[in-house]
């Protein structure tokens, strides 16, 4: 089990390797919604959106990735207000 449910606002995202991803908004059914101003990666006019399926496990106030910092960039699930997805 990878302590998805334990994950709380304001807990920091990392990678496998420890890269800071960013910082929990919320949970939003099966994916966590990072704080918009700290996306990690500098893309402040949308929310991403990391899914379930990519949480390793939860340490403490840290939630930590099953893929490294440069990778999961591609991997992020977007939103953008007013715009669809696609």
């Amino acid at each position: 089990m990878s302590g998805f449910e334990n994950i709380r606002e304001h807990m920091e995202v990392i990678g496998a390797d420890g890269v800071h991803i960013g910082t929990v908004d919320h949970v939003e059914e099966n994916r966590i919604k990072l704080i918009r101003a700290d996306s990690g990666i500098g893309h402040e006019e949308h929310h991403h959106y990391i899914p379930r399926g990519l949480v390793a496990e939860v340490e403490g106030d840290r939630v930590r990735l099953t893929a490294r910092g440069d990778v999961v960039a591609d991997l992020f699930e977007q939103e953008q207000s007013g715009d669809p997805i696609g």
